[in-house]
């Protein structure tokens, strides 16, 4: 498995693995992932056998993203890098694509001197697999929210950043 930057020919396997996450995530077609990767910090694949098998996008709390998710934490911390969204590709599961990707973005985090990273998971309906890798990371929740873009409230997450 290697992870590295992602780059615009992987773009469609990026769309591909959010559309087979979408029940867990907001719609992201070709037109929105260029609007994301013009303003994200962070999006780097996991890619194996070679092929794009899992990818995270994340943002600082400078960037013009405009999810309420990612607001609702930038009113409330100003060192922060916040995950968006990640998807792992159904035949790789149980890899650890997951957590490799999340140890290399709070990497990132401490390069930046990030004080902590922040996400948000499904929890009605629930989504245990996040649950777990967050509870894996040390995150901790400091708030949940009722979305406007789907039928579901979610777990404000964060975790601290050792430096």
């Amino acid at each position: 498995m290697t992870i590295r930057d992602a780059q615009p020919h992987d773009f469609a396997a990026i769309v591909r693995l959010n559309l087979e996450s979408e029940h867990f995530m907001s719609r992201m077609d070709r037109a929105r992932l260029d609007e994301l990767a013009a303003q994200c910090a962070f999006l780097r694949v996991a890619q194996v056998e070679g092929e794009i098998a899992a990818f995270l996008i994340g943002f600082a709390p400078d960037s013009a993203y405009t999810s309420e998710n990612f607001r609702w934490f930038r009113e409330r911390y100003d060192s922060f890098l916040y995950i968006d969204r990640i998807a792992v590709d159904e035949r790789f599961r149980g890899r650890g694509l997951g957590v490799r990707l999340y140890e290399d973005f709070f990497a990132f985090a401490r390069q930046r001197g990030a004080g902590r990273v922040v996400a948000e998971f499904d929890v009605d309906p629930p989504n245990p697999v996040s649950a777990r890798l967050h509870q894996r990371f040390g995150f901790r929740e400091v708030g949940s929210r009722q979305v406007s873009y789907a039928d579901k409230r979610v777990s404000m997450q964060e975790a601290p950043v050792a430096q």
